[in-house]
């Protein structure tokens, strides 16, 4: 095994990045990742009930993206966009900003539809923190001004309608407090679901609110020393029931997406069986990190020397992982949050 981040990089086409969504959101392709044979093959995303076996577990997580990409004015007249990160306890917000020099605190910024917001202080992290006027009514404003907070590879102009609202969010999405989309969910529809449950596959439902640590960049050679932020999440007594009872019976539990497998893990490692509870996933999954939760996971094709790319490794094995996305890539799969998907056994 290996903890240099430079060894967890690849060279990708830009055309090979999925700007867009597919028409379809299980026309996806699939690459099926076997790590005992260590052998891989190619299907679609809509074959999947007929690919995974009855008893299956299948683990959802169904938190909802909301729009957390602002744009606005300072009193100069300049244009700012806010990036909301994460809410602190006394109603105060972390955010990123561009351009932050504008921003020093004291500075207001202006949202339009009654929105406004103060900058308090700018913090080490090049985040700022700010305080908005209307905290109480922000999530039904943000409904009505905020924009989908899209990956910065996906560029959208400003002053178009958001038409990623609907579809960077899964069919399943319930619970609002998420940044990012848990991606590998984007590809399931009503039809894939149903077809599931009638093969004879469990699924069953999780909440994790996606936040910055999801993708903030690993800065630093040794990936031993980078710490994924912690996140909430959520796991009810009988999804954790079915788990167990998953487990007792030596069933296979995949997990849908490296935020599902995250908790799964946090949970598992923290309690020694699945346990119903609300509380952070605070793990940080590297290399030689014992998998005891999930047998199998479905994501999509990660960023380089992202933390996303190193789990997927970690679970399969980095050398392994590296030809799959050689392999990936010569086969022309499409990659990042609107891409395809592969499903590791």
């Amino acid at each position: 095994m290996t903890f240099i981040l430079d060894d967890y990089d690849f060279q990708l086409p830009k055309e090979l990045i999925a700007s867009q969504p597919l028409e379809r959101r299980d026309a996806a392709k699939m690459m099926l990742v076997d790590r005992g044979l260590r052998h891989f093959d190619d299907a679609f995303f809509s074959e999947l009930p007929n690919i995974l076996t009855a008893g299956d577990v299948v683990v959802i997580n169904n938190t909802r993206v909301f729009p957390a990409r602002l744009f606005g004015t300072i009193p100069t007249g300049a244009r700012v966009e806010i990036f909301l990160v994460e809410e602190n306890n006394d109603k105060t917000w972390n955010a990123l900003a561009k351009p932050t020099r504008r921003l020093r605190p004291g500075k207001i910024v202006d949202f339009g539809s009654g929105l406004s917001a103060e900058v308090i202080e700018k913090n080490p992290d090049s985040s700022i923190t700010i305080r908005f006027n209307r905290a109480e009514e922000l999530f039904e404003i943000l409904e009505e001004i905020g924009r989908t907070p899209l990956p910065p590879y996906i560029k959208r102009p400003a002053d178009v309608p958001d038409r990623d609202r609907e579809r960077y969010q899964t069919v399943y999405a319930k619970y609002r407090g998420s940044i990012a989309a848990p991606t590998a969910g984007l590809h399931f529809t009503p039809k894939v679901l149903d077809a599931l449950r009638q093969n004879g596959i469990d699924l069953i439902e999780i909440t994790l609110h996606v936040g910055y640590g999801t993708f903030e960049p690993v800065r630093v050679d040794d990936i031993r020393f980078h710490r994924v932020k912690p996140e909430r999440y959520s796991l009810t007594s009988v999804s954790a029931a079915t788990l167990n009872a998953a487990k007792s019976d030596q069933r296979r539990i995949i997990a849908v997406g490296t935020t599902t497998t995250r908790a799964l893990e946090t949970n598992l490692r923290n309690f020694g069986k699945f346990t119903a509870i609300s509380e952070l996933a605070d793990l940080t999954i590297l290399p030689g990190h014992e998998f005891s939760a999930v047998d199998g996971l479905l994501t999509n094709f990660h960023l380089p020397k992202s933390s996303l790319l190193i789990l997927v490794s970690a679970f399969a094995g980095r050398e392994f992982i590296m030809k799959a996305y050689a392999h990936a890539v010569q086969q022309g799969y499409r990659f990042y949050s609107y891409g395809d998907c592969m499903l590791i056994t």
